[in-house]
């Protein structure tokens, strides 16, 4: 490691890094000064308008003098400003204006030097690949720029080169990232800061992930896959014999930036639309897939003119394990039903709370915070609504933010500061219940299942207002159709592993030995809208043959049940 150089290290390595700066630290004190003197000049820019009483009159060169600092501060400060793009809620307009210029409008680098890279990654001249290349890249971002092109053999590509000697001004930041990390944690109050360190590696990570360009062929490829059956989300394809390690070429994409309202509508195309098919595609990729697109700003993200959203650029990327997405689901259950309690230990098992964390006090202070805005009207708050609830609770309690959250949460703010861009008043629960109530009710997995069983029992009691309530947001989706569910539904319900949901619902509609036939009517009316009379009598013979088989007569033995139809009263008496 003595010999290490950071143009040399292919994967994040802090300690490495932290060698080679600690034995060079003019290397390193000289840039921090550099970011302080930046950020010094820029606030007292500021403050002097103030004083001044001309903040109105120069806001519009305060918001470019901050694009320009960020983009000469280079791709690590890039990034954060391209999160602050997707932010109208936290940045104001004047700002938000020009930070969304470094998604795609960055200074470019010399055309020449581009072209040598092609060259030298394919091992090729640039005519025996491309019979066409665009003189001048048509946008650059932070770590690379993209030309727009035609293979020898025709097909019509984008061709995105990396920009040069990036390793080591990505491996001096990150160092300064980690260091400063590291001194602001304990100053910050209680557990707030506590794993900074990490949450820069896990950054770091997936900035050395994110400049391998083999690894993002694969990645778009994986995502490619888990999408290959959603008429409604587009992944280009990769052409790998013109891809290396600084070198991608892939499908070229016809479409608007999704904050392009405008010409989104001048295309005929409903920009509700796509926000839903963004939230829905990102709720899939955490709770479905596992595997999710941490950098979704409005550059990676196009409205194509056939309606399909397209996701590019898939450098950073993170997978979840199957017990953080079982995890995530029961977090989400638990919050809808108002059990404080398990959503303190689903905290636990995410990390958000260390195990030794008692949490019987977190317990009346969840429900105190995230109570009052799960128990708002839905379209009366969105994610923000929970973060900023939420973050009350970080300044008195040992929550915390686990690495791998830090990418989940970035991603799902800045989904929805895309969708808050295409229309203020967008509220991304509105989209998310109607993904996650048709998710629940139409689940094949037994753990789906067993997740819907929590969400409609409750102290061993049916809630047949939540049924309710299911099944009216899952309506609102397009893509739900009743019967199919409650086909799906009665299939559970008569296998082996819903034998206790049979005897519960058995004894929700015959308390005290008497069929209840207004639940009986309840039941009827979440489906009559759906059922056709030529469906309805294969649907009916099949309930009351299997429930007479073994349903009802195994769980109640005595008939009494079905007096009331035979004239008895409300006491069961003839």
């Amino acid at each position: 490691m003595g010999q290490y150089q950071p143009a040399q290290l292919k994967r994040y390595n802090p300690d490495a890094i932290a060698r080679y700066y600690r034995h060079r630290p003019w290397l390193a004190w000289g840039r921090l000064i550099k970011i302080v003197w930046s950020f010094a000049g820029f606030i007292l820019s500021l403050k002097w308008d103030e004083w001044q009483d001309q903040v109105e009159q120069n806001k519009g060169k305060r918001a470019i003098q901050l694009r320009e600092l960020l983009t000469r501060l280079g791709p690590t400060f890039i990034k954060v400003g391209q999160a602050l793009s997707t932010r109208p809620d936290l940045i104001r307009k004047d700002f938000l204006e020009e930070l969304v210029k470094l998604q795609d409008q960055l200074p470019p680098f010399d055309n020449a030097i581009a072209f040598q890279i092609i060259e030298a990654e394919l091992d090729r001249p640039i005519p025996e690949s491309f019979s066409e290349l665009s003189p001048n890249p048509v946008a650059a971002a932070s770590l690379g720029q993209v030309y727009r092109g035609r293979l020898v053999s025709g097909e019509e590509v984008a061709v995105k080169v990396q920009r040069p000697n990036l390793r080591p001004t990505l491996t001096r930041d990150l160092y300064l990232m980690r260091w400063a990390a590291g001194w602001i944690a304990p100053w910050l109050p209680l557990n707030l800061g506590h794993d900074l360190t990490l949450i820069v590696d896990e950054f770091g990570t997936k900035l050395f992930e994110e400049i391998d360009y083999i690894n993002e062929g694969r990645n778009a490829e994986k995502f490619a896959t888990n999408f290959r059956n959603d008429p409604q989300v587009k992944v280009p394809g990769i052409y790998w014999r013109y891809t290396n390690t600084h070198v991608l070429t892939l499908e070229w994409i016809n479409g608007f930036k999704l904050t392009d309202t405008k010409r989104i509508r001048e295309a005929g195309l409903d920009p509700e639309t796509i926000i839903q098919i963004g939230v829905t595609s990102g709720l899939q990729q955490l709770l479905e897939h596992g595997f999710f697109h941490a950098d979704p700003h409005p550059g990676n993200l196009f409205a194509m003119p056939d309606g399909r959203m397209a996701y590019i650029d898939f450098g950073m990327m993170d997978q979840l394990e199957e017990t953080t997405k079982e995890t995530l689901v029961d977090a989400l259950v638990h919050l809808v039903n108002k059990d404080y309690t398990d959503l303190a230990e689903d905290f636990v098992k995410l990390g958000f709370l260390t195990p030794d964390t008692n949490i019987c006090p977190i317990v009346p202070a969840l429900e105190a915070v995230l109570g009052n805005a799960i128990g708002k009207n839905v379209g009366d708050f969105n994610f923000k609504t929970i973060t900023d609830e939420f973050s009350e609770l970080m300044y008195e309690y040992p929550f915390r933010v686990p690495a791998k959250f830090a990418l989940i949460i970035r991603s799902l703010v800045t989904q929805e500061g895309i969708a808050l861009s295409l229309n203020p008043d967008f509220k991304i629960i509105e989209v998310g219940y109607p993904y996650i109530a048709r998710r629940l009710l139409t689940g094949e997995s037994p753990e789906l299942r067993r997740r819907l069983l929590n969400v409609l029992f409750k102290d061993g009691k049916f809630q047949w207002q939540r049924l309710e309530n299911l099944i009216a947001i899952a309506r609102t989706d397009s893509n739900f159709d009743v019967l199919p569910t409650a086909q799906m539904g009665l299939q559970f319900l008569l296998s082996d592993e819903g034998k206790f949901l049979r005897r519960q619902f058995v004894l929700a509609l015959t308390e005290d030995d008497h069929l209840h036939t207004e639940e009986v009517q309840r039941l009827w009316n979440l489906v009559k809208e759906d059922l056709k009379p030529n469906r309805l009598l294969n649907v009916a013979i099949g309930i009351f043959t299997d429930l007479s088989k073994e349903g009802v007569t195994a769980i109640l033995p005595k008939a009494t049940f079905l007096t009331p139809f035979a004239g008895t009263d409300s006491a069961g008496k003839n």
